[in-house]
């Protein structure tokens, strides 16, 4: 009898302890993290999203809120930056690589994590964050090489896959980088640019000496004015159109001297370092003339697919010039957030709108002036 009791008290323990097991197994607040929450409910919340239906062609849709696999995160959108990837991905032109639509655009993005995969590490719920779009294989030529922005099978967050301009978004672990405090979600829309001009000069030879010219006041060529002096180049230069950029990047930017290209020239022979930031065929033609013997021009500007330019062949072998081109932001995310938390790049001054979801379709068409960089508030 004694042994009876004891294997019935023994049996009952042990089905006590695999309930609490099964139970804190499946308990619901500790799932939310891994994703599995949609096992408590069938039903997933819907959210407002801007969706590229065709060319030229948006639509606010009311969508699920999308689902994260392990390794991803999903982001509640704070802001959306617009640049002129969307411009073109809008017309039905490929950005850096094409978009199909439906599509929710957005690949300059900010926001708080919502949740996250079962294997996330690197932030956690709550976190303020910026998102780097570009996802590379990690397998081509070019990524076991060290070169992952020329990846054979690049996808990007925005472009590829649905971005921003939706409340909720997921991306990869791996591409959502924690934000420092100082730096506002507003002014984290705009990282993603900066980090692709610190990939362009990371791809050059600076040294303080060096007389710098940047040609192109819109955002790019303003973010480039600040960049290089934050790299030590004692004089940069800016050329553009609008007399009110120039002598604005001149009184609070720092820059030295301007040209406006549509009253006078650009000085011949005279710069150690050119940035070329439009991409238009006479632009380059003038960072080339402006390059003196041993100058560096840097084609960052991105203009149309069948665009071409003339240049003296022999002032390339004469002058020895090197001309570089530069492609999205390899590794260089964290660079571009550390400079904007140092205070080394103000790109809040230079974001001129901020637009609604419905806003989008009237900038991308023309029909909102003067602006220097827009950023699309999604939400709070």
């Amino acid at each position: 009898m004694i042994f009876q009791r004891f294997v019935i008290l023994y049996k009952e323990d042990l089905q006590n302890k695999l309930q609490k097991s099964i139970f804190k197994l499946v308990n619901p607040d500790d799932m939310k993290t891994h994703n599995d929450e949609r096992l408590f409910n069938d039903e997933r919340d819907i959210m407002k999203a801007l969706v590229l239906t065709g060319v030229k062609q948006f639509e606010i849709q009311d969508l699920e809120t999308p689902e994260i696999k392990d390794d991803e995160v999903l982001i509640n959108t704070a802001y959306a930056g617009v640049c002129g990837t969307d411009h073109d991905l809008y017309a039905g032109r490929p950005g850096s690589a094409a978009a199909v639509p439906p599509i929710v655009l957005g690949h300059e993005n900010s926001g708080i994590v919502a949740a996250i995969g079962s294997n996330v590490t690197n932030v956690a719920v709550g976190d303020r964050v910026a998102v780097d779009p570009n996802i590379y294989c990690g397998q081509c030529e070019y990524c076991l090489t060290q070169r992952p922005e020329l990846c054979e099978h690049l996808s990007a967050v925005g472009v590829t896959r649905d971005g921003g301009l939706e409340e909720q978004f997921t991306a990869p672990a791996s591409v959502v980088y924690k934000l420092p405090d100082n730096v506002s979600l507003r002014d984290a829309a705009a990282i993603e640019p900066v980090s692709c001009a610190v990939h362009g000069l990371d791809l050059l030879n600076l040294r303080p000496y060096q007389k710098a010219l940047v040609i192109g006041d819109g955002f790019m060529g303003q973010i480039f004015a600040q960049l290089l002096q934050a790299y030590g180049v004692h004089q940069v230069d800016l050329a553009g159109i609008f007399d009110d950029k120039l002598q604005r990047n001149k009184e609070l930017f720092g820059v030295t001297e301007t040209y406006n290209t549509t009253k006078e020239s650009i000085p011949s022979n005279a710069y150690d370092v050119i940035i070329e930031a439009v991409g238009l065929p006479q632009t380059q033609a003038q960072a080339i003339e402006a390059a003196k013997k041993g100058a560096q021009v840097l084609m960052f500007g991105v203009g149309p697919q069948d665009a071409h330019f003339e240049m003296n062949t022999y002032d390339i072998y004469k002058k020895q010039l090197t001309i570089q081109g530069s492609f999205i932001n390899p590794l260089t995310f964290r660079d571009a957030i550390s400079l904007v938390s140092s205070g080394k790049m103000n790109i809040g001054g230079l974001i001129s709108h901020e637009l609604e979801l419905e806003q989008v379709q009237d900038f991308l068409d023309g029909k909102i002036s003067g602006v220097s960089k827009a950023v699309v508030k999604v939400g709070a």
